[in-house]
């Protein structure tokens, strides 16, 4: 091998970042990694919820466990909410490959630290980082999968990304009680995954490279060019909002079956695999909508709102299962069609910059809904009513997303987004 050879692959890209080589066993290896990275967030977001109560009863003699317990599974998902866009700004300066790589090996030390840490603070302290690795991995795959791939081909593999993550909630849910068994620090094992993905990442992951400029040439063009705030605001906040509709069911099912009189784990378990299914059903619908994003949205928030009156109307499991199956159809269009909508208007060098923006825009919906159903719940008496608010303002967004939509002026000029629509 000649001296001044790559270690790795070199991918030539045009001015969107566009990867040239799409097929074979390397895009094959290069996109399962991608999804795999895409779903260490989710470990850290579902992993812990079962074994919850026993390490509460381990540091209930700790000051303020009570309250700090439940962070432990909750503030990785604030980390990442807050720290998203810083990490889309280092991603355009530094390189996507470079943080992802140092990011996914950080993560597994990070993750894995609880196993011999003693003190709850120390712990939390550690879920912190664990977060702000999240907030890295996150931005740098999903920013890549919007470098290599464009029109339909990223279409898919984005909503790929919403398939991989949905159902990774439901698996990672499973691993986490399994391992629970064995004691609550067992499942903090798992963590350890990434030192396997991090090698095949630095060896299958290619750079991308401009054929047009050079790297000085793209940081000054991108410097006198500005960042599309305007549209990345109205992005982001339409993406906050989807969040809490699109976690809804996921995180609410277990309350509102317990309020139905439902206890069974087995029958919990079983209603929340049939609707973890139907959102992967509505991802891969979406990849067969010759439509652009701007024109699914309002149709698939009228389908979640759909799913939102059946589960506050309905008086026996049945009828709620059915409501959820519907809206988890329409959150597996709605993630995708967010994801795309952002990243049809960024151009290569601000791309890291708008995912981040996206990915802090998620998560902060994550984290802010069980707070938001809390606090509508006390003004409406139950949990399934404020479902019913939540459905309502849902379709309320629809009809006005629809309103925009059809008016002439709305019609956005030609470029990236153009590009998008599958056909």
């Amino acid at each position: 091998m000649p001296a001044d050879a790559p270690l790795y692959p070199v991918i030539p890209a045009d001015d969107t970042g566009v990867a040239a080589d799409v097929t074979g066993a390397a895009h094959l290896l290069r996109i399962s990694l991608l999804m795999a990275g895409s779903c260490l967030p989710v470990l850290g977001a579902v992993l812990l919820a079962p074994v919850l109560p026993e390490m509460q009863d381990h540091f209930q003699g700790a000051r303020a466990a009570e309250a700090l317990v439940p962070l432990v599974l909750t503030i990785p998902a604030l980390a990442l909410a807050l720290l998203a866009p810083f990490a889309g700004i280092i991603v355009d300066r530094l390189g996507r490959r470079r943080l992802l790589l140092v990011a996914t090996m950080v993560y597994a030390l990070c993750g894995t630290a609880p196993l011999w840490l003693d003190s709850l603070g120390a712990i939390l302290a550690s879920r912190v980082l664990v977060g702000i690795c999240e907030a890295a991995i996150m931005t740098c795959c999903t920013t890549l999968i919007g470098d290599f791939y464009r029109g339909p081909q990223r279409i898919r593999y984005l909503s790929l990304q919403t398939m991989c993550t949905s159902a990774s909630a439901t698996v990672f849910f499973i691993i986490g009680g399994t391992a629970g068994s064995a004691g609550w620090r067992a499942p903090f094992w798992l963590y350890s995954v990434s030192l396997l993905i991090a090698p095949l990442m630095a060896i299958a992951l290619p750079r991308v490279k401009r054929k047009s400029s050079s790297d000085g040439q793209v940081r000054s063009n991108a410097e006198r060019r500005p960042f599309p705030w305007r549209q990345m605001r109205s992005t982001c906040a339409l993406t906050f909002f989807g969040a809490m509709v699109f976690y809804t069911v996921p995180v609410e099912m277990s309350y509102l079956l317990d309020d139905l009189g439902i206890t069974s784990s087995a029958v919990i378990g079983l209603a929340t695999a049939v609707a973890s299914a139907a959102t992967v059903v509505g991802a891969i619908a979406f990849t067969r909508l010759n439509r652009r994003p701007e024109e699914v949205l309002p149709p698939v928030l009228a389908v979640c709102a759909i799913g939102f009156a059946l589960m506050f109307l309905a008086d026996g499991p049945l009828f709620l299962i059915i409501g959820a199956v519907i809206n988890c159809l329409g959150t597996g269009m709605l993630l995708p069609a967010l994801l795309i909508r952002g990243m049809s208007r960024l151009e290569y060098a601000d791309r890291g910059r708008g995912t981040g923006l996206w990915t802090s825009a998620m998560f902060g919906g994550t984290f802010v809904l069980p707070l938001v159903l809390l606090a509508v719940e006390k003004g409406v008496g139950t949990l399934a009513a404020a479902v019913g608010v939540l459905g309502a303002a849902t379709a309320l967004v629809a009809v006005g997303l629809l309103w925009r939509h059809r008016r002439p002026e709305a019609v956005g000029p030609p470029g990236n987004a153009a590009q998008e629509q599958v056909g």
